[in-house]
């Protein structure tokens, strides 16, 4: 097994594993195919200001998602930010530790071929 095949099952494994990394979430395209998978998600209200590298408070929400993930759940593609208001966005949806449900958009998608994931960051959405 090539070394870039062992990276990808390590980290599809670490990914889905609810005993460790693993969180339940939902993923909608914009077509409307939703399928509860299971991924790495992230929540947080602290961020630095690239400006003044002051500490600031602002949400800061993301997933991490094997791609093979997506692909053996029927998606077509990969999530990704979707510029027009009028079209149908990219959704994520989970609940945080306390179960309290949230639904954010793809804002930016950043996929890593090589390690077999894509990263994609959140932001809030109201339907």
């Amino acid at each position: 097994m090539s070394l870039r095949t062992q990276i990808e099952a390590d980290n599809t494994e670490i990914l889905t594993d609810q005993d460790d990394f693993g969180w339940p979430l939902t993923i909608t395209d914009p077509d409307g195919l939703s399928k509860p998978l299971v991924g790495y998600s992230a929540d947080i209200s602290q961020a630095i200001d690239p400006d003044t590298g002051v500490v600031v408070s602002g949400r800061m929400a993301s997933i991490a998602i094997s791609i093979s993930v997506l692909t053996e759940a029927g998606f077509a593609g990969l999530p990704e930010a979707v510029a027009d208001s009028d079209s149908r966005p990219w959704r994520v949806s989970f609940e945080d530790t306390a179960l309290n449900p949230y639904t954010f958009k793809v804002r930016e998608s950043n996929p890593d071929r090589t390690a077999g994931l894509v990263v994609c960051y959140l932001e809030s959405y109201i339907a």
